[in-house]
């Protein structure tokens, strides 16, 4: 029998999630599956997933009817789907949260990607969704926006478990890690427990690699000046998502190692893990499990698509690699800098950040436009 590489990854410290949730995969025993056979130890959603899970699909006729007979609006019959599949989900994996002590085991879903900018509208949602799902295993997931640090510290207070999202920027990652200390902190003053709450900041990959990889190729298509141009573009492509996220790990054991972290985890305090996220390839040139092979390592978590865990354990390389090349991962980022390089990170941080919401916001509202349309058709005339 073929050995199943996932299962590997998880003696190296590493937790392997899926990016991926649906009516159907519960209903068929598939999770199920995936979860007791496969080494998946969490699920991640958002709005493009239920999209995709949503829209066309007759499984959720049933429960869309009884919304229409119940007179709900569109959006607390989505709520109800959402909800639904989020609940099940975290009843499938509540052994694994049992048997980790808390460690994995979660579900994450997104509040609504159109109020990202909106601290206290996201506060209020964070609180309602938690309280709502009734699952001790979900996971909240708020934007790593300017708006979203003071949501997030104040949602760990509360004791609400968070996936704080779309982070791009290390220094991005540096701020949530921070926020979610000031938020424990803030619980310890108030005389509350820590012990039970959990948070991971979830690092996006290969939309990094995209971006810098069309801007490498549109000045390669322009022309260069010489050959070592050249050699210096093509040095870069395909290699800056994975520096950058081998530069927010060691940013991840200096806040561990800070007095501030110490004294937290004294009182009983879980590492805001690090998670991989955005790990599909994007680029067919590209290994199809290089957002995997490349970031192996202790205290993270890597959350997979369907297609890229069925890539992984057929053929990951598993070893303990995150630490590994740390030097030319600075390198690779500072020469970026150069004349011959010449992109601004900062600017490629800001503009997938923007571009990240967008690409939720959209399939949110093109979800609500397909119910609103399938309501229409299952409304009794």
């Amino acid at each position: 029998m073929a050995t199943n590489h996932l299962l590997e990854i998880k003696q190296y410290g590493q937790s392997i999630w899926m990016d991926n949730l649906s009516r159907d995969i519960i209903q068929s025993g598939e999770l199920e599956n995936l979860v007791k056979n496969q080494g998946i130890s969490g699920i991640t959603s958002n709005p493009a997933i239920f999209e995709k899970a949503i829209t066309g699909n007759a499984i959720y006729d049933a429960d869309i009817e009884a919304g229409i007979r119940e007179g709900l609006p569109i959006y607390k019959i989505y709520e109800s789907l959402i909800f639904a599949d989020i609940r099940n989900a975290c009843d499938i994996l509540r052994p694994v949260y049992e048997a980790t002590n808390g460690l994995d085991g979660y579900v994450s879903i997104e509040v609504p990607p159109t109020i990202a900018h909106d601290t206290q509208a996201t506060i209020a949602e964070a609180r309602r969704y938690f309280q709502e799902i009734g699952r001790k295993n979900v996971m909240i997931k708020i934007p790593g926006t300017q708006a979203g640090l003071p949501a997030i510290e104040q949602a760990i207070s509360e004791g609400i478990n968070i996936n704080v999202t779309l982070l791009f920027a290390v220094q991005s990652y540096i701020n949530a890690a921070w926020a979610y200390i000031r938020g424990l902190e803030k619980r310890v003053n108030e005389g509350r427990d820590i012990s039970q709450i959990v948070s991971v900041a979830s690092f996006f990959l290969s939309r990094i690699d995209s971006n810098i990889d069309s801007k490498i190729d549109a000045k390669l298509q322009r022309g260069v000046d010489d050959i070592n141009q050249e050699a210096l573009l093509r040095a870069v492509r395909g290699k800056i998502a994975i520096a950058n996220a081998k530069i927010a790990y060691q940013e991840y054991k200096k806040i561990t190692s800070t007095d501030a972290w110490q004294e937290i985890s004294a009182k009983g305090a879980k590492v805001q893990r690090l998670l991989w996220a955005s790990t599909s390839t994007k680029d067919p040139s590209y290994s199809d499990v290089m957002y995997v092979d490349q970031l192996i390592g202790k205290d993270t978590v890597n959350t997979l698509p369907p297609a890229t865990i069925k890539a992984c354990a057929d053929h990951c390389h598993v070893s303990d690699r995150l630490e590994t090349g740390t030097l030319e991962a600075y390198t690779l980022i500072e020469s970026l800098k150069e004349p011959d390089i010449n992109i601004d990170i900062n600017t490629v941080m800001d503009e997938l950040l923007a571009e990240g919401i967008d690409k939720f916001v959209q399939p949110f509202q093109s979800l609500m436009n397909s119910l609103e349309g399938k309501v229409k058709l299952l409304s009794p005339v």
